[in-house]
């Protein structure tokens, strides 16, 4: 039997994917950081249509077209928008797998006439798509590298053993060659596929490498190259839909729940725990509302996450009424079954669920904690991190005590190498009773820091009659002193 392939190309996907459902008038692009500038990634009909291109900059963009409307890139929103167009495909066929970030391949070898022949599947697909929204170039050939050819630079159909005629006239670079092969075969006069057969095998290979003639035999036929189906992952997500619409929040809650429970026993099954749960909630109208939900740890028991919905829930709009709810497991880790005693600390716990409380309120990425960084330099021994992503630091690696408060230097006008008896700091005249020191510390010469070009210094713990206890230092080579820290 003739081996028969479907190559789907998506030239607009993540566009697509964001207006889907969505009205927008006029060009639309999304937006990528690359080469520390912004850049368009992905754009609609409207916006090519005003002479933008990917790759453009986002300044020269908006010099074209002061109209244009953007918002950024979500490269793992649109990986999971493939995954699911994948997982559509597969009613075509069993054998499908990816091709590239923006495509799909279909081995469809004796099941196109479940669906009328090939013409008539390939205008199912297409109507599908379109009607999902979803832009799709379609190439249908003997050879996965025929078909690729066809979707991308001459979508259509090659007949039953006529891939050499379909790809005659198309560009070298429909083989799936690099860019910069196809600029020198172009220099050289060789445009088409045709041209690129005629020249002697042995030249090709001496000037350009054995990638060329590989990807022309797979092309024709000559060498095979089959498709991989990918495994398939079931997604962690449950889905409830109602025979009546519901719009109540006690029923939202209450739905919320159930789906909750049912998505915690296959977590508790799979030795997983949850980080990241999104509620969808689709109304009659066919407009759909997200809730996302973050944890601060790896959870799976109904009565800790339940509650935490309740505020993202109370601000859902039901519209005419709720017919469906869908909760997924966007992010999970591994969390594997423990043995509990009384003994256990559970003050880790804790504060995670503080900080998963807080953060469904203000965002977990606005609450820090300080974590010890390797250096002696005072204001580079800490770093700033996101409590919900970072682990707590047991005991900090100090071999010296350090202040509680750490300010900026603050001048005190005194003279000497020693701490000064007498002293006016912040409209404060002190006394100092006690001093212990010095602790040297150099700057660390491989990193610049203008605050420390005044050279070493030399810290003193001051205790004053006055209550204050600072930590003050001295520069030998620049003689001053300074206040930057004070003692509990």
């Amino acid at each position: 039997m003739q081996r028969r392939i479907v190559s789907l190309w998506f030239p607009r996907l993540s566009s697509d994917r964001v207006l889907r459902g969505r009205s927008v008038d006029g060009p639309f692009a999304l937006t990528i950081h690359q080469s520390n500038t912004e850049r368009l990634y992905c754009l609609n009909v409207e916006a090519e249509a005003q002479g933008l291109s990917r790759g453009m900059g986002f300044s020269d963009a908006r010099a074209y077209c002061p109209d244009l409307q953007t918002r950024p890139a979500d490269l793992q929103g649109d990986q999971r928008f493939l995954a699911a167009l994948l997982r559509w495909a597969g009613k075509y066929s069993p054998w499908v797998g990816y091709e590239g970030n923006e495509g799909l391949v279909l081995d469809v070898t004796g099941a196109s006439h479940l669906f009328g022949g090939e013409a008539g599947m390939l205008g199912d697909m297409r109507l599908r798509l379109m009607r999902a929204g979803v832009d799709v170039r379609i190439g249908l050939a003997d050879t996965r590298g025929a078909a690729w050819g066809l979707a991308r630079f001459g979508e259509g159909v090659a007949a039953k053993g006529g891939t050499g005629i379909a790809l005659a006239g198309l560009p070298v670079a429909a083989l799936r060659l690099e860019e910069k092969i196809c600029t020198g075969l172009e220099r050289l006069g060789v445009r088409t596929v045709q041209e690129l057969r005629g020249l002697p095998r042995a030249t090709v290979t001496r000037r350009f490498g054995n990638d060329v003639l590989l990807r022309l035999d797979q092309a024709l036929g000559d060498r095979p190259e089959g498709v991989t189906p990918e495994a398939e992952v079931a997604p962690l997500a449950v889905r409830l839909t109602f025979p009546e619409p519901i719009g109540l929040s006690g029923d939202v809650l209450a739905g919320t729940e159930r789906l909750l429970s049912q998505l915690c026993l296959r977590l508790k099954a799979e030795e997983l725990g949850v980080r990241r749960l999104e509620l969808t909630l689709r109304r009659v109208d066919q407009a759909s509302q997200q809730v996302e939900l973050r944890l601060a740890r790896p959870l799976r028991d109904v009565e800790s996450i339940l509650p935490l919905f309740e505020r993202g829930l109370s601000e859902v709009d039901a519209g005419f009424g709720i017919d469906q709810m869908r909760l997924e497991a966007v992010q999970a880790e591994r969390l594997p079954a423990r043995q509990l005693s009384h003994v256990e600390a559970r003050s880790k716990d804790g504060v995670s669920d503080l900080i998963t409380r807080l953060g469904s309120r203000i965002g977990l990425d606005n609450i820090h904690r300080m974590v010890p960084a390797d250096s002696h330099i005072p204001e580079r021994s800490f770093s700033i991190a996101a409590a919900a992503y970072s682990p707590a630091a047991g005991r900090w690696p100090v071999a010296r005590p350090r202040p509680v408060v750490l300010f900026p230097p603050e001048g005190v006008a005194a003279e000497g190498r020693h701490p000064p008896k007498h002293f006016q700091w912040r409209r404060m005249r002190l006394t100092a009773a006690q001093v212990s020191g010095p602790e040297r510390i150099a700057p660390e010469w491989w990193l610049p820091d203008d605050n420390w070009r005044s050279g070493v210094r030399d810290y003193w713990r001051v205790e004053t009659r006055q209550g204050r206890r600072l930590w003050m230092y001295h520069t030998p080579q620049a003689p001053g002193w300074y206040v930057q820290g004070e003692f509990a």
